[in-house]
């Protein structure tokens, strides 16, 4: 992958974040006047004035939207309107109960789609992949907050295995990142059983068979490695479907991250909090289909020469 390639990734991602980051703004600036919140619909005129001046809400929006920017840019997010201290500060705070869960059901996610999606290719039309094939489809379609309430009811409160809300140790984990996890796992096992019965037809595969390579040999030096690149580029398009569902998922279970921290900033108009998560929500995003893209480049060469040539036909 040439300099040229990566510093039109880089542009692409950073115009990416800056209208995340304009759409926040916009969006938040049309829903009503925090004013309200903070002081109260029955507070005197002076009062609402004394916070519009003390929070910049009293200048013209452009001048908000500008004064906005040139704060990011500096990596300042403002002052929370609920508690008075830095946004970012509460939004670091959350990141790694967020991270852990969202790094937890990543690894579900992987070493269970993978496993069913190669076990169900290498069982192809047998009751085994019809069965693999059946649990992806009810996997993928189930919503997050009606599989987790029905996680919460048998194995928290029928069953009594598991506990239903909070964290603090590997137990509270469980059933977060199942209900958050299943839905990525039943994608990762329908691409990973096409990629794998697709390289299962290659020469190469077939060659090593006939040599008497042995089955878990040619599994993990043949096939597995060639099926994983399509497997790369679908688990950097559904990161999102992690952080989006990890908002519903961390609500239900009353996990302390990002998610439940922005759902209670809506609420209360929190402007502040709401847009650092937002922002660091696209940054991370970005950031993590960036590494895919290189990462893509480095399993298939062929995708970095395909842009060169693309970008050098198009002069």
């Amino acid at each position: 992958m040439t300099l040229s390639v990566v510093l039109i990734k880089l542009v692409r991602a950073f115009i990416t974040i800056w209208i995340v980051a304009s759409f926040a703004f916009v969006i938040l600036s049309l829903t009503g006047d925090p004013v309200e919140i903070l002081a109260g619909d029955d507070a005197p005129l002076e009062v609402q004035r004394y916070y519009e001046q003390k929070y910049g809400f009293d200048k013209p929006v452009w001048e908000q939207y500008l004064n906005y920017l040139g704060s990011l840019a500096r990596g300042d997010f403002g002052i929370s309107l609920s508690d008075e201290t830095p946004a970012l500060d509460l939004v670091l705070e959350a990141i790694p109960a967020t991270l852990q869960l969202g790094f937890a059901a990543l690894v579900f996610a992987l070493v269970v789609g993978g496993i069913l999606g190669t076990l169900a290719a290498l069982h192809r039309n047998s009751w085994l992949d019809r069965a693999i094939m059946s649990v992806a489809v009810f996997g993928y379609s189930i919503p997050n907050f009606f599989f987790g309430i029905v996680l919460i009811l048998v194995f928290a409160m029928v069953y009594r295995l598991l506990p239903s809300s909070g964290s603090g140790t590997w137990a509270h984990l469980v059933l977060p990142t199942v209900t958050l996890g299943t839905h990525l796992a039943a994608t990762i096992a329908r691409f990973m059983r096409s990629s794998v019965l697709e390289v299962l037809n290659q020469p190469y595969v077939r060659a090593a068979k006939a040599k008497g390579v042995p089955e878990l040999q040619r599994l993990a030096r043949h096939i597995l490695p060639n099926a994983a690149i399509p497997v790369v580029t679908i688990l950097g398009f559904r990161l999102g479907d992690i952080v989006a569902g990890s908002i519903i998922v961390e609500t239900v279970f009353a996990w302390p991250g990002m998610g439940r921290m922005l759902v209670g900033a809506v609420t209360s108009r929190d402007l502040a909090v709401v847009q650092a998560i937002l922002v660091l929500t696209a940054f991370t995003m970005v950031l993590a289909n960036l590494l895919v893209d290189f990462l893509y480049g480095f399993l298939d060469p062929r995708v970095a020469e395909a842009s060169d040539t693309r970008r050098r036909a198009g002069r």
